[in-house]
């Protein structure tokens, strides 16, 4: 039997597939841009066909590039950005209405309605979420009551919901599947992470018929099979996760106590709390790490919504930049000290703020600042976030973190890492491959089909490419962190 492995990682500015060997070793890979769209303050949405048909192109273009068949694919993996929300035609498969990213803060109103009302200590008890627009119950309601006719239609049972992963899956399989794994479940605010079922008081309290939710399988489980004449034999999928929980997993932090930290377009730390759930005092996220033969590891989690979109918005939004890359030197000349602070709260602020009406600013202008200076505090706000969320953690009790494990595209600026151990006070350590959210899902679609026995014989396989260490002296990096405080208090919407 083939050892070959095809991830698909479809995160929330491109789609992306790559082709694994039984090593962990990417040996093939496609990206593809897709469009964002911002029809309103605070809306993000994206267009679910082109999803699809990138997706699709993706998973091409990697076979080819491998020079594979995909008939030497023992199964395929589906990794995905979490809580963007799609209802479809459960006919055509055609969607009803662009996807609602988890960006989005269309339903702020609405979540700070359902907390005035009294709601939140029920809904956090079960699903170990907050109220609020991140999750994808509430964008689920909003479109089945904004488009015409859409309610009416969910209770005839003609419509389907599913986060990316569900739908990617259903369009894989011609319509066969409808179905996702408890790590996308526990992010939409209508699953219960104990029982590990839909909640039908959740369901009630958002106003959601049942008959539109996918079956919730193991992280490692049967998904269904990929149609033949998409990619030209059929496929086993054999694996859905979604991707901090993957990263997590392409991490090895199998261990309780283990952390990592994701950085995408936004960024998320996850923690390892082993079988127990552990509810956050500091406004963490209690969440399901993985469920494999039916045994759920728990996590906490912090997210942050703006990390590498700081960078692309440095780049597209006020054109400082032509490629993320330069960044590096530009921060490299200026240095850590720069007086300059910029908070990146354009979709509001997450963990552990969680305020929606928070937006962007840029603190300590001078007559001298420049595009240099600008840049770095763009860089330095992602290592000021991911402080935010150690803190909280501290603050919860966790264990002292004896490194941190980082992956996604801004791990491959030095200048960021060095200045993450530095803010942070904890060792960085980065890994071989830092395609870590595919390699994750990968690891588990291989772990279904046979080719790996057990999660340790993956963890052997992690590998730790360089390390960076704390140089900066604790009264520089108490004086730098708090210049950032003070800058978020000054974004707050209720500062």
């Amino acid at each position: 039997m083939s050892d070959y492995l095809l991830a698909i990682d479809q995160g929330t500015t491109s789609s992306r597939a790559i082709v694994f060997n039984a090593q962990g070793q990417p040996l093939a890979r496609a990206q593809q841009e897709f469009k964002q769209y911002f029809p309103q303050d605070g809306w993000v949405e994206h267009d679910g066909e082109e999803i699809w048909q990138s997706t699709l192109e993706v998973c091409r273009a990697a076979l080819e590039q491998g020079g594979l068949d995909a008939s030497q694919i023992a199964a395929i993996g589906i990794t995905n950005q979490r809580e963007t929300t799609l209802v479809w035609d459960a006919l055509t498969g055609e969607p009803i209405h662009p996807a609602i990213v988890w960006q989005d803060r269309r339903t702020a109103d609405y979540c700070a309605a359902l907390k005035a009302a009294g709601h939140e200590a029920m809904v956090s008890a079960k699903t170990g979420l907050l109220i609020d627009p991140y999750f994808s119950g509430t964008k689920l309601r909003w479109i089945l009551e904004n488009v015409a006719g859409a309610r009416a239609r969910a209770e005839r049972g003609e419509l389907r919901f599913g986060t990316v992963d569900s739908f990617l899956l259903w369009r894989l399989t011609g319509g066969k599947s409808h179905k996702t794994d408890a790590t996308n479940a526990s992010r939409t605010l209508l699953f219960n992470i104990h029982s590990q079922q839909w909640d039908a008081e959740l369901l009630e309290l958002l106003e959601i018929p049942p008959s539109l939710l996918p079956e919730v399988l193991d992280c490692a489980a049967d998904f269904g099979t990929l149609d033949a004449e998409l990619l030209g034999a059929p496929i086993p999928v054999l694996a859905v996760a979604g991707d901090q929980q993957a990263a997590l997993i392409g991490q090895a932090c199998f261990q309780p106590g283990m952390v990592k930290s994701t950085y995408g377009t936004g960024c998320f730390m996850i923690q390892n709390t082993g079988e127990t759930p552990v509810a956050s005092k500091n406004r963490l996220l209690t969440t399901v790490a993985y469920r494999l033969d039916g045994k759920v590891t728990y996590a906490v989690e912090g997210s942050i919504f703006v990390a590498g979109a700081a960078l692309q918005w440095l780049r597209d939004g006020i054109k400082l930049i032509s490629h993320a890359r330069d960044s590096e030197a530009l921060a490299e000349q200026t240095g850590d000290a720069c007086g300059v602070y910029l908070v990146p709260a354009f979709t509001g602020l997450g963990a552990p703020y969680w305020d929606p009406k928070a937006r962007g600013a840029i603190f300590g202008l001078t007559r001298d600042t420049g595009i240099k200076e600008i840049v770095t505090a763009g860089l330095q706000s992602v290592c000021y976030q991911t402080r935010d969320l150690l803190e909280a953690m501290r603050q919860d009790g966790a264990a002292e973190p004896s490194a941190l494990r980082v992956d996604g595209g801004m791990v491959e600026n030095n200048w960021v890492m060095q200045f993450l151990a530095d803010i942070l006070g904890v060792p960085v350590e980065r890994p071989e491959v830092t395609e870590t959210t595919a390699l994750g899902v990968a690891y588990l679609a291989g772990l279904k089909a046979g080719i790996y026995r057990d999660l340790d014989q993956i963890a052997g396989h992690w590998q730790r490419q360089q390390r960076f260490t704390p140089r900066m002296s604790a009264e520089h990096r108490s004086k730098l962190y708090h210049g950032w405080l003070d800058a978020v208090q000054r974004v707050r919407s209720e500062g």
